[in-house]
């Protein structure tokens, strides 16, 4: 059952204004409570010579929102792109991450149609002055709405004359790989200091002649070095933009895969499992996801395979991991650990 819109869902809805008799881009919708809410609004206005409800489509860059979406009934499409080529209103969940605001507006101002605008919505704490510049940017005219139940509403209309400089690349000349990013990838074509921890312990990843998996493989740094000492490497992400990364950063030499955690590998089929889990999901700080993966490391993986992770060393990590196997510490610094668990 799709839930009912929470008050950022309304506010948009209140915001939208007059709907077009084109194309609708719901994006960033998590639970399908917004894009059902639009089609059933675009639906209604067919009489008045608005837009139809098969007008609306729908993209969401988690795997599982984008299913949460699809049990509407309106159409989900898989790249950003493809949603918003064409639309004449682009009605977003704003992204936490400014680069990921930035590559949707520089797409919809790129693809959108010529009177394109965006009705853009979040939770007034998760906001930021930066994100009026960023749509700024790629739109002539930006306001915000009065807020309400502690959330606000931007505006933006009048797209400009803009350049796509999404994905973007960077090269690390000590790893000896460029790592090309899009806008809603953790963290962007940067090394994160939990991945270069872990990156300094990969020698320590034992020979097998079973698949190694990048599990959460972002932009796909881990499942690169990976793969120049292992012929079989899998790189799985829940993120479309995360995929879409590590498939140029990793040039076609790993299978890269969006998939929700280890749900599609089949038993005791993995050597080992190399991963820089979230522990956020959306805003919120949330380890379950995590906690999860782990509990089915145990299924996936063959009796003494490897389990290395790194995290933040205050996560509750450790008791689970010692539950699936023998678990030793490899590094730490003062803020993450490095642990390896053979599969008991």
């Amino acid at each position: 059952m799709v839930p009912e819109p929470d008050p950022v869902d309304r506010l948009l809805l209140d915001e939208l204004g007059e709907l077009p008799a084109g194309r609708i881009a719901v994006i960033g919708d998590d639970t399908g409570a917004l894009a059902e809410a639009v089609a059933e609004r675009a639906a209604g206005s067919v009489a008045e010579g608005g837009a139809g409800e098969g007008s609306v489509v729908a993209h969401s860059d988690r795997l599982v929102s984008e299913r949460a979406v699809a049990t509407t009934g309106v159409p989900v499409v898989p790249t950003l792109g493809e949603a918003l080529a064409g639309a004449e209103l682009v009605v977003l969940r704003l992204p936490n991450s400014l680069d990921a605001l930035d590559e949707i507006a520089r797409t919809a101002a790129l693809l959108g149609a010529d009177g394109v605008r965006i009705v853009a919505g979040g939770r007034v704490k998760h906001m930021t002055r930066s994100m009026n510049d960023v749509l700024a940017a790629s739109f002539e005219e930006v306001s915000a709405s009065l807020g309400r139940q502690k959330s606000r509403v931007l505006h933006a209309r009048t797209r400009r004359a803009v350049e796509q400089t999404w994905p973007r690349s960077r090269h690390h000349a000590s790893l000896d790989l460029t790592v090309y990013a899009h806008g809603a990838a953790f963290a962007g074509t940067r090394l994160d200091a939990g991945t270069a921890l872990l990156v300094r312990q990969l020698d320590q990843v034992t020979d097998t002649d079973r698949t190694a998996v990048d599990l959460g493989c972002g932009t796909g740094v881990l499942a690169s070095l990976l793969r120049r000492r292992f012929d079989d490497v899998v790189a799985v992400d829940v993120s479309a933009a995360a995929v879409a990364s590590a498939r140029l950063t990793t040039q076609g030499r790993v299978d890269v895969r969006r998939s929700v955690g280890l749900t599609e590998l089949p038993d005791a089929s993995v050597g080992a499992i190399v991963s820089n889990p979230p522990f956020h999901v959306g805003a919120a700080k949330d380890s379950t996801p995590t906690l999860e993966m782990i509990d089915d490391a145990a299924r996936v993986l063959v009796p003494g395979g490897q389990l290395v992770l790194v995290y933040n060393a205050h996560l509750p990590y450790l008791p689970r991991l010692r539950g699936v196997g023998e678990t030793e510490i490899l590094a730490r610094d003062r803020h993450y650990l490095v642990t390896r668990t053979l599969r008991a």
